[in-house]
């Protein structure tokens, strides 16, 4: 399609203008996670941005709530531009403030802002009327259930007012999770000119069942949801899903397996699949990716010796990081499962004498009190004790070349300082510790963990002769971390195999990160990547790529396997691992916005027609 460029009101060239009565349609992406991280739909909306800029330009706007805390390190705002002007008079009419910008990641894609907490005067006769109109009563819900709602309410306000001042037929709006969904069934009842998209990313009673259902694929054709959601208490979240995912003109998911689980438990079957894709160009490291294993393995490395050898010590070259990350979720996650697979791959490499070390990294966030400060004492030892060598090379270095170009053959004693001598002394005998290296890093808040209650059921205690040592960060990592001083996608790139073997995973990003990474990774056929991988991808092309099956599975079988086939990567050689990494980065291509916004391209043509009698176009 050839397009036009002309300058917006923004002052940012663009496509053509969208003024009143234009012959193009125009998209807006309504999401609970635009300009604010909360979940996965951060990465989808983020990483897909620069694939919609190139199909739309400045016909795509995304819509989200105004986030005092974190909108404005995301959000560059700029004056509202004329398409939009009417729509924001109305708003402010109102009391309502509409912030327009760019977000500041890839692709600078429109943003529309509207702040919930504005509402607050008006709350009672909006969910009042949310009511009366839609059966839905928000008594006894949560704080996010009422902000969700009058976010709906502003969101519903602007449509109407932009398809006021538009042409009937241009408009399509494309809305994710019941957060971002809640303005469907009053659009639906004003029959507002355009065409409605709703994708969930995850049923929102089907993620509470898994956690407390260890067969709960084989249970979901037979849940009653009202009576669950009810037993929850998430009967108003649940209901607003529900009224979401009937009332728009197109229901999508992310996955099958995702698919299966909505036909039952929200009693509409999606009429498309959306996979998730990544921003693929943005993790490329084309011939360098190897090296960047290694300069961040190094980093690890540092870690590590601060951690374990003021205990004791294990020879790094041996050594192969494990690691598994993501929402604190224990059974959701797989967090139980991987920890027991490591118990049973600790058993079997002591039963096997090997020389290999695992460590295994379980990067999570839950609420904690600090950093633990004999960990963090432990690094900066370490970090003493280079600068003391560094030091000390320097000496001897300039030195040694002195005593040469005389002709002398010095003892490399002779070279150092006493100073260094004793200082360095010191140092050795106050870095050994008399205990055991930590199992966490931080200082937990609250009672009760289940991450830290199974890992020491299990045992795994980081004593001397195990050979799989447990490190569990409950935080994110980032580059101001204490420990780590890396983004989590370098953390990434310089471990050996992330383990994400979950039970209840609508798609899951963390997997496919380290596959664009060039990391060998495990997921599960109940996970929407996995279930994808086995649907599109042959076993050939799958090397690298483990999919544990835990449908119609008990947990014994599936820990077995999970544990069987980390032993076997442990004994391939550094020539085969590196062989695993080039494929499993060569295979993540696959997944980039380039080729998977087809899918939205479908969805919005769909919408289109049903809505309005015509084919999409764009």
């Amino acid at each position: 399609m050839k397009k036009n460029a002309s300058q917006e009101g923004d002052g940012i060239v663009t496509g053509r203008r969208l003024e009143g009565q234009e012959s193009a349609s125009f998209l807006f992406e309504v999401s609970w996670e635009v300009c604010r991280q909360a979940g996965g739909i951060y990465t989808v909306l983020r990483s897909k941005a620069p694939a919609m800029i190139r199909e739309w330009e400045d016909r795509y706007t995304l819509i989200g709530p105004w986030d005092p805390v974190q909108s404005p390190a995301e959000f560059e705002e700029t004056p509202v531009p004329p398409l939009f002007r009417k729509a924001a008079a109305v708003l402010e009419s109102l009391g309502y403030t509409v912030r327009h910008g760019r977000w500041l990641v890839s692709g600078r894609p429109r943003v529309i802002l509207l702040d919930p907490a504005e509402t607050a005067p008006r709350r009672s006769e909006i969910e009042y009327f949310f009511w009366e109109h839609h059966r839905i009563s928000l008594l006894g819900a949560d704080s996010l259930a009422h902000e969700a709602v009058a976010f709906g309410h502003l969101v519903e306000l602007f449509l109407s007012a932009v398809a006021a001042e538009t042409d009937p037929g241009r408009m399509i709006a494309h809305f994710h999770e019941w957060q971002g969904g809640a303005a469907i069934p009053e659009l639906r009842r004003k029959q507002t000119p355009a065409a409605l998209v709703f994708t969930t990313h995850a049923t929102l009673l089907g993620r509470y069942l898994a956690m407390h259902d260890p067969w709960f694929y084989d249970h979901v054709p037979f849940v009653d949801w009202a009576a669950d959601s009810r037993r929850f208490q998430v009967e108003p979240q649940v209901l607003i899903e529900r009224a979401a995912a009937h009332g728009a003109h197109v229901f999508t998911t992310v996955s099958e397996i995702t698919a299966f689980e909505c036909e039952h438990l929200i009693g509409r079957r999606p009429d498309l699949i959306l996979p998730n894709g990544l921003n693929i160009q943005r993790f490329a490291a084309v011939h360098e990716f190897q090296n960047l294993h290694r300069l961040y393995k190094e980093r690890i490395h540092q870690f590590v010796m601060g951690h374990f050898f003021p205990a004791y010590s294990f020879d790094l070259d041996q050594t192969l990081y494990f690691f598994t990350s993501g929402r604190y979720e224990f059974v959701n996650k797989g967090f139980d499962l991987s920890l027991d697979a490591m118990a049973r791959l600790n058993a079997r490499l002591a039963e096997a004498r090997t020389a290999k070390t695992v460590v295994f990294f379980i990067i999570t966030r839950r609420p904690t009190r600090s950093a633990d400060p004999a960990a963090l004492q432990q690094q900066a030892g370490l970090q003493e004790i280079r600068r003391t060598c560094e030091a000390i090379q320097m000496q001897v270095g300039e030195r040694l070349v002195a005593a040469v170009a005389e002709g002398r053959n010095p003892r490399l004693d002779d070279l150092v300082d006493d100073y260094w001598k004793l200082r360095l002394r010191r140092m050795v005998l106050a870095w050994k510790s008399g205990r055991l290296p930590p199992v966490v890093t931080h200082v937990l808040e609250g009672e009760g963990d289940a991450i830290g209650d199974r890992i020491h059921a299990l045992g795994l205690l980081n004593r001397p002769e195990e050979r799989v040592k447990i490190v569990y960060h409950p935080d994110f990592i980032s580059s101001t971390s204490p420990f780590f001083g890396m983004d989590y996608d370098q953390f990434v790139r310089g471990c050996h195999l992330g383990l994400f073997p979950s039970f209840y995973e609508p798609w899951g990003y963390a997997p496919l990160e380290a596959m664009a990474l060039g990391v060998p990774a495990v997921t599960s056929d109940v996970a929407g990547f996995g279930s994808y991988l086995q649907s599109h991808f042959p076993p050939s092309r799958r090397r690298g790529l483990k999919i544990i099956q835990r449908r119609y599975r008990s947990y014994a079988d599936a820990v077995e396997e999970l544990a069987g086939w980390c032993y076997e990567f442990t004994e391939l050689s550094r020539r085969q691992r590196i062989a695993l990494r080039n494929e499993v980065e060569s295979e993540s291509f696959h997944f980039d916005w380039s080729n998977l916004s087809r899918h939205y391209d479908e969805a919005h043509r769909l919408a289109r027609e049903r809505a309005f009698g015509a084919s999409v176009t764009v």
